[in-house]
């Protein structure tokens, strides 16, 4: 065997082992694409469910805020009435703008 056949030879099983190489990180690389597209859904889904637990939140705090008990049905009247008087002090400020 000649130097210009063993010169080819080496370049020829380099060639080869960077395609395996190169094959190999294309796997990894889908892999790795695929974990992060999974842990984005997750975020979304986790996203969402803080979302509806904090309307779920203030909605029980805004029942409780409206809770009427024994004989509290005029400090309940004046919480709605406060409420509706902020509610409108918002659409004001809005309207001004």
């Amino acid at each position: 065997m000649n130097a210009t056949e063993k010169t080819i030879n080496t370049f020829t099983t380099r060639v080869r082992q960077m395609i395996l190489r190169f094959n190999e990180i294309k796997t990894e690389n889908s892999e790795l694409y695929a974990m992060v597209d999974e842990r984005d859904q997750k975020i979304k889904e986790l996203e969402a469910k803080l979302t509806q637990a904090n309307a779920d939140y203030e909605s029980l705090k805004m029942a409780k805020m409206l809770e009427v008990t024994d004989g509290d049905l005029e400090g309940a009247k004046k919480k709605v009435a406060k409420l509706i008087r902020d509610v409108n002090k918002c659409i004001t400020l809005i309207n001004d703008k």
